[in-house]
């Protein structure tokens, strides 16, 4: 019936926000979730317990989850594979997002964001995503970083994975500057570009020989 929306898409909306907050669950009890699995660590029983708040909370999406996985058992396990965790492994969400310590998201400063661009082949991803996602938390580089997935995106405009390292105000050069030489100790050598948020928010993109970049370095 048009209007409806497919299972399989309730699906995967309801494990995206099942994971945010699955994330935000586990860092209130010590660990981000990523620390969790790549230590190795059985965080069954709190996962369990999280879920069960979930439930509480969203049913119908939790129940989305369990018609999709069959049981919370299969969640679990796909998560300890890495799932949300590392690009090459996820493939229920198209994004893996991590926010720096002290970031508040704030509307009203939107139009003064931008990011960083960095175009990765799909066998190295993994390895940047870490020392990028590491280098945030640690608050050494922008407000937030986040990576494109092994999940198949309709809109993506190119195949290889994208890594966007978010900073406050693109009006300051120093600290946009500041931030690209830690990618670059990171081990982004590669001369990549910077776009402000009011081109992504109009649909502006490079193509045609079009130049959308801010900052290039």
């Amino acid at each position: 019936m048009e209007g409806d929306t497919a299972p399989e898409e309730i699906g995967d909306v309801a494990y995206g926000i099942f994971e945010i907050i699955l994330n935000k669950g586990l860092k209130s009890r010590g660990d981000y979730l990523f620390e969790r699995v790549e230590r190795e660590d059985d965080f069954r029983q709190d996962f369990e317990e999280i879920f069960s708040d979930f439930t509480t909370d969203y049913e119908i999406l939790a129940n989305a989850l369990l018609e999709k996985f069959t049981d919370t058992n299969t969640i679990y396990n796909k998560i300890c594979e890495g799932e949300g965790v590392f690009p090459s492994k996820t493939t229920q969400m198209y994004w893996i997002v991590q926010d720096a310590p002290d970031f508040e998201a704030n509307p009203d400063d939107e139009n003064r964001g931008g990011k960083w661009l960095i175009f990765l082949e799909r066998d190295v991803a993994d390895l940047m995503w870490r020392k990028i996602r590491d280098a945030t938390v640690k608050g050494r580089l922008g407000i937030s970083a986040k990576t494109s997935t092994a999940k198949e995106n309709p809109d993506s405009r190119d195949d290889r994975i994208v890594i966007y390292v978010h900073t406050k105000d693109w009006e300051d050069a120093d600290d946009v500057m500041n931030i690209r030489e830690v990618l670059r100790e990171l081990g982004v050598e590669q001369r990549i570009g910077y776009k402000r948020n009011i081109e992504t928010y109009h649909g502006d993109y490079s193509e045609g020989g079009k130049k959308v970049t801010y900052y290039s370095a």
